[in-house]
């Protein structure tokens, strides 16, 4: 049976004991638990049966957990151990009864300025420590600044979240998706991080914590990532004087930002400079009395049958969540009688075959007592062990199972992340297990990977946004898959999105790849031909392609007027959309009056009638003559370049 189902009394790596639920998230769940060595609390957290079998994310937990064990600080929360259990691999944590930030947010609990500024000078110093040693937590969220019964914080879950990068089940990019409401703009953006991303989300979170709200807002998770790259971090009257240093904290740019150790030390100077801070309203975890795990303790002396877990519940009949152990008692012995004291024995004789008989009888008895014992609990029925059989199809595990005369039951189906469509999820009891011949071995079949709502991607979505989307919604983005012109998405935007050929998916398995089809802008346009068409057609036709159009007026003797004489460019080039085209149209053709040339030489006429743009045709009479008229006649208005013939004697 999974912990899920059934936690209470579930023994981790033969150690600890769990005892009450304290929590379950996306990618973990956790259990108070008794730590059955040293006789202390702790805190266990089991993360998800999926991940038991991705190599990829064991081998990065594995070294995470090394390392963040490795991690003493006052301000980061302990791991004492770690392990891989049959029910995934887990993390043993200190335990800490005053909940965390995001508890008290919950419940409408509001940080003074001066309360906000001790706290993120706490956590700032966990986080610079951790930093030092090249460990960047990157899901720093009002969940994960937890409170010990004084309220000083621990940060917790240092390494979880890039963990969990390796796994199958993400898209391994250079970062870990955070909580979106307090991600760094780099972090949405898919950049590389270093440790003042962890600032950026702090003072987010410190931000939110005094104001109650978050500072960047949008209707869609991709609007409010949006709000936040390339933004300065808004005013609110709440902050005060922490206003100035949340600001510089939650720079848009990496470089203006201060790094956690810096930021803890403007946080603590602040702190000293304000009023005392009150006690944090902190949310208390529900207490366990020790009688509660002194009880689990007397559990593991007794039968399954012994003893339950139950729920303690108030006086009114609510429950209060809190464990306690409700041990039901077993018979009491038998009740014997002695003989007064003094009392003579009394002697008893008589014949002795009677006592031989009964001996006789008291030996088949038992003979038959032991015969039906042996039957009942199979003494003599052979015994094999059980092999493993998580990760083969049924047929395959059946088979085995009939081989050493085991009987098979399979239960439903359930969705896993690793084991394909029809193979074993789970077995129990577990490998390795020595059963007898006709034992029950239940097997839990895979039902394949569970499906998973693919978001929207419309509305000004670039490749950054749509994977951290995607990401969020356990899916994985090829973007951009391809590209192509459009005239109604901007460029670099998302056009749109399909699975497997299929347009707008509205769902897809865990894990599938989205592939994404990016804007590459308005199309570029190839020139027509305006030859023929006025001013207003040829800048409705290049409005239509998405181009302006620019006037110019001009003289033609072959265009008439108001008609198109050409463009730049010219027709059949072909240019960027959004260009601006200059259209020359005509004025028609210049005129000019026909200067008085008469008695002139036919030298000093041909001159002057070149000057104002005419020639001269024939001449009519010597050529070493005067000119007495002209045709066209002197003062009359001509077409520039029209021929003038003279007449001379």
């Amino acid at each position: 049976m999974s912990i899920v189902s059934e936690p209470l009394g579930r023994v981790l790596g033969n150690r600890y004991r769990v005892v009450a639920t304290l929590g379950t998230g996306a990618s973990a769940h956790v259990f108070l638990a008794e730590d059955m060595v040293l006789q202390r609390r702790v805190a266990v957290k089991v993360l998800q049966p999926a991940l038991a079998r991705d190599e990829a994310f064991l081998r990065r937990f594995r070294a995470e957990a090394r390392s963040v064990a490795s991690l003493n600080h006052p301000h980061v929360l302990r791991v004492f151990d770690w392990g891989e259990d049959e029910d995934g691999p887990y993390l043993v944590l200190e335990y800490l009864e005053g909940g965390s930030l995001f508890d008290m947010l919950a419940l409408g609990r509001r940080l003074t300025p001066s309360q906000a500024a001790r706290v993120g000078a706490q956590g700032a110093e966990g986080l610079a420590y951790a930093h030092a040693r090249g460990l960047v937590h990157r899901d720093v969220k009002p969940a994960n600044l937890l409170f010990d019964e004084e309220g000083r914080v621990r940060v917790a879950d240092f390494g979880v979240a890039r963990a969990l990068a390796s796994a199958a089940m993400t898209e391994p990019i250079g970062t870990v998706v955070g909580t979106a409401r307090y991600v760094s703009p780099e972090q949405a953006q898919g950049a590389p991080l270093d440790g003042r991303s962890d600032v950026y989300s702090l003072a987010l979170v410190l931000y939110e914590a005094v104001t109650g709200g978050p500072p960047f807002r949008g209707e869609t998770s991709a609007a409010m990532l949006h709000a936040r790259i390339g933004a300065a971090l808004p005013a609110a009257t709440a902050l005060g004087p922490l206003r100035e240093v949340l600001t510089g904290a939650a720079a848009p740019a990496t470089a203006e930002r201060p790094d956690a150790a810096d930021l803890a030390r403007q946080l603590e100077r602040l702190a000293d400079d304000l009023a005392p801070a009150a006690p944090l309203p902190l949310v208390r975890r529900a207490h366990v009395p020790p009688m509660a795990l002194a009880g689990l303790g007397a559990l593991a002396l007794s039968s399954p049958g012994d003893a339950t877990l139950a729920g303690r519940t108030s006086p009114a009949g609510v429950p209060t969540g809190e464990p306690t152990a409700a041990l039901r008692l077993a018979p009491g012995p038998a009740t014997t009688y002695a003989p007064s004291p003094g009392a003579r024995p009394v002697v008893r004789r008589g014949r002795r075959w009677p006592w031989v008989a009964a001996v006789l009888l008291l030996a088949a008895l038992l003979a038959g007592a032991g015969a039906v014992y042996a039957i009942k609990t199979k003494l003599f029925t052979p015994s094999h062990r059980l092999p493993a059989l998580v990760g083969q199809s049924l047929v395959s595990a059946r088979s085995q199972l009939q081989v050493d005369h085991f009987k098979a039951v399979v239960e439903p189906a359930v969705q896993s992340l690793t084991v394909r469509a029809g193979s074993v999820v789970s077995q129990s009891p577990g490998r390795g297990a020595v059963l007898k011949e006709g034992t029950t071995v239940r097997l839990v079949p895979s039902a394949g990977l569970p499906t998973e709502r693919v978001p929207r991607l419309s509305g000004q979505i670039d490749c950054a946004v749509a994977r951290q989307l995607l990401i969020e919604a356990h899916l994985k983005a090829r973007c951009p898959a391809l590209s192509a012109y459009t005239k109604t998405v901007p460029q670099g935007d998302v056009i749109n999105w399909s699975y497997q050929g299929r347009l707008y998916p509205r769902t897809a398995p865990w894990g599938a790849t989205i592939a994404i089809a990016i804007s590459e802008g308005k199309p570029p346009v190839q020139m027509p031909s305006f030859a023929g068409q006025t001013w207003t057609q040829a800048d409705s036709t290049l409005t239509s392609d998405g181009l302006s159009a620019r006037e110019v007026k001009a003289y033609s003797t072959t265009v008439p007027v108001g008609q198109v004489v050409s463009t730049t460019p010219g027709t059949g080039a072909v240019v960027p959309a959004d260009s601006t085209i200059t259209v020359t149209v005509s004025k028609g053709a210049q005129t000019v009056k026909v200067p008085n040339v008469t008695k002139e030489t036919v030298q000093k006429a041909t001159a002057a009638l070149a000057k104002v743009g005419l020639t001269v045709g024939r001449v009519y009479g010597p050529g070493t003559g005067t000119v007495f008229t002209t045709v066209p006649l002197p003062g009359q208005r001509v077409k520039v370049g029209t021929a003038v013939t003279l007449y001379t004697h």
